[in-house]
């Protein structure tokens, strides 16, 4: 058993490309080395960004002899096919079998191939993956035809020990495999020798260089809390841009600087995203709360001084950025946000759906009437907040930094005196913007949020610019899933189906052709909600197709009622009382093609039931079913759910004492009409045909 370890060096490699570029390389050469019949024990892989490894362990050193088959032309196929076919696998007509497949007979070319030496066979292994790497953006550079995302300096390729026998070529573009590599570009540039993975890992970190991400981000992680906590300060986690910085150093050193206290009156938000956006930087918070006037920033240097002139760069291009930052800050202080409005009118929404200042009209409007729905908000403070929600869009810091929409218009609402509400719901009528963001809770907030999205949906759906399997170009699910997050986390009951209405008519469109699809569109999106949250499809299901609610939170009640209830005896119970009564009826209606869809009173059953256990199984279910209609009405599922458990008993009754399928037909019909009764009533709230297991 023999290892490959392969390392392709170039210029650094875009640090959000490295980790599918490793992965990807990875699974090409385990399907070359599949194809070949060659079996190994492990394979992994590493990157930083200038290299991409992997690691195939535990290969065979001679590939095992193969029958290959290889299928030929019909053998009603001309002369000169089916001699090219022969030679061109260096075979006679002897060699090969007829088959035949449901069009026609051809020849299958059926020969034993002897194993090579596998070094001998991972050239074209590299070869063949390296070429069918793909990538976003790639490039050529000298005079070469390859392209690759950065120029390949060098390509190490060791197998057993020693390198591997041959080259990547391409067009004009030819790199030998060798047996050495390169350490820190600045730190330790020269060459070094490597023998195997354990070698080379750890020569490697002794040239400057962590080639396991893994075990850069935890050193990246430790030495930022490490220095922070020394100055009693909190790194602000931030997981993405730990993992971006991870790709842009192969030696991470942590270092702190500090920020001019001249820009500390600017928002802490226009800080960070400052230094997060331009520079990568971390920042630092206070025990109280506050952003610190110092950064962490991470180097890809070593440096016997503590890094003072680096931290002295650092902090030079930062003022420059923050003094940017604030001249934004400042101009955009000296114009009204009521008087940006009119320029939303000039900013273009969508080329069909009309400007931005339009969309704000359609939202005042549309947040009016989800407000009436919300307790305790004030409608005046709506009608503010609707109208001013998206004029920051057009100002120099949102120009600047989009991520701050919003945040900025809070702020700027603040400094012209507009209540607190109202700049609160500025800024987080976007929220929630993913699974991890927070939901607005302030009721002026909610209705903004709400009437934003449900105006978004509305307006795509009116132009046909719906969702299609993985494409969302609007991000049109998470507008829907934010609609639903926000009703369920608040508790709001709204009337969701009249609201889409409303806002389809505040549309200024054509909406000739429009189909209307977009509740079940949300309630799709609900449903993947609930799996999420790790309820049974089959639970879902019996609650949704029993329901026409347009009521998200008795959905979502209801839902996790019914699983909950299900794992109790009398959700047991009831699961049986309902399938003993539906197995019959559907065994029945499948062979007499009969259909026991005439709900069933006792009126008419009294002149032909004579069994005691019959007139007690219908006289429990007219009972069972008047109380779970007065539950339903009240909003008690579980109640509603107990009761209809406790027909468990007189169904067994039933089944105990009666026959069913009695030689009268018409006594034999109304005890299927009261079997399919109780499939009624029961489906009423729930329908339990859904449920599995």
């Amino acid at each position: 058993m023999a290892d490959l370890l392969l390392e392709l060096l170039s210029e650094e490699i875009p640090a959000g490309l490295q980790k599918n570029a490793a992965n990807q390389l990875q699974s090409l050469l385990v399907k070359e080395i599949q194809e070949l019949g060659l079996e190994f024990v492990s394979v992994g892989s590493y990157y930083a960004s200038r290299r991409l490894v992997v690691f195939i362990n535990g290969l065979p050193t001679i590939q095992a002899d193969r029958t290959i088959e290889r299928k030929g032309p019909r053998v009603s196929s001309s002369e000169n096919a089916i001699q090219g076919f022969l030679k061109s696998n260096g075979i006679s007509l002897d060699d090969c079998e007829v088959r035949e497949d449901k069009k026609s007979k051809f020849y299958v070319a059926v020969f034993e191939e002897k194993g090579k030496p596998v070094k001998d066979l991972l050239a074209s292994i590299i070869q063949n993956a390296v070429q069918k790497l793909t990538w976003p953006r790639s490039m050529r550079w000298s005079n070469f035809q390859f392209r690759w995302v950065r120029p390949l300096q060098n390509i190490l390729a060791i197998f057993d020990g020693v390198t591997v026998p041959g080259s990547l070529k391409a067009d004009n573009w030819e790199k030998l495999f060798v047996d050495y590599t390169y350490g820190h570009r600045f730190l330790a540039p020269n060459k070094i020798y490597v023998e195997n993975l354990q070698d080379y890992v750890k020569k490697l970190e002794n040239k400057f260089v962590v080639i396991d991400p893994d075990q850069r981000t935890n050193l990246i992680l430790i030495n930022l809390h490490k220095y922070s906590e020394e100055l009693n300060l909190i790194v602000r986690e931030d997981p993405k841009l730990v993992e971006e910085v991870n790709g842009l150093v192969e030696w991470p050193v942590v270092l702190i600087g500090n920020i001019d206290q001249e820009f500390m009156e600017l928002p802490s938000e226009v800080l960070t995203t400052s230094m997060r956006s331009h520079q990568k930087y971390f920042s630092l918070i206070k025990p109280d709360g506050n952003l610190a006037s110092k950064f962490a920033f991470i180097t890809n240097m070593a440096v016997e001084d503590g890094g003072s002139i680096i931290i002295s760069g650092n902090q030079r291009v930062l003022r420059s950025r923050l003094a940017d930052a604030k001249h934004f800050w400042e101009q955009d202080r000296k114009v009204k946000l009521e008087d940006q409005i009119t320029n939303l009118d000039k900013v273009v929404y969508h080329a069909r759906l009309g400007t931005v200042g339009q969309k704000v009209k359609r939202i005042v409007k549309l947040s009016k009437e989800v407000a009436v729905n919300i307790p305790g908000v004030d409608q005046s403070f709506v009608a503010r907040a609707a109208l001013l929600a998206k004029a920051d869009l057009v100002s120099g810091m949102v120009g600047e930094f989009p991520e701050l929409q919003g945040v900025m218009g809070k702020y700027y609402a603040l400094e012209d005196g507009e209540p607190m509400e109202v700049a609160l719901a500025i800024a987080e009528h976007y929220s929630p913007l993913g699974p991890a963001d927070n939901c607005p809770t302030s009721p002026v907030s909610i209705a903004i949020a709400i009437a934003d999205k449900i105006d978004t949906l509305a307006a795509f759906w009116v132009i046909d610019e719906k969702p299609t399997g993985s494409k969302d170009p609007y991000a049109l699910r998470r507008a829907a899933l934010g609609v639903i997050r926000i009703i369920l986390e608040n508790k709001l009951k709204l009337p969701l189906k009249s609201l889409l209405s409303k806002a389809r008519d505040l549309l200024e469109v054509d909406k000739t052709g429009f189909y209307d699809d977009l509740m079940p569109f949300i309630i799709d999106r609900l449903k993947v909600y609930l799996r999420e949250e790790g309820i049974e499809h089959g639970h879902i299901e019996a609650i949704f197709s029993a329901s026409i609610d347009d009521d998200l939170l008795i959905l979502l009640e209801r839902t996790r009622a019914l699983n909950e209830f299900l794992a109790t005896e009398s959700g047991i119970n009831l699961l049986v009382t309902y399938r003993r009564a539906a197995n019959i009826v559907r065994v029945e209606k499948k062979r007499n093609n009969e259909e026991f869809q005439d709900k069933v009173y006792d009126v008419d059953m009294g002149k032909l039931a004579k069994d005691g256990a019959e007139i007690s199984l219908l006289s429990s279910i007219l009972e069972i079913e008047k109380k779970v209609e007065g539950f339903l009405k009240e909003e008690k599922f579980v109640d509603a759910m107990s009761s209809l458990a406790s027909l468990r008993h007189p169904v067994d009754n039933f089944f105990g004492s009666v026959t069913v399928n009695v030689d009268n037909s018409n006594i034999r019909h109304n005890r299927l009409l009261l079997l399919a009764y109780i499939q009624q009533v029961i489906d009423n709230v729930a329908n339990f045909s859904k449920i599995e297991g």
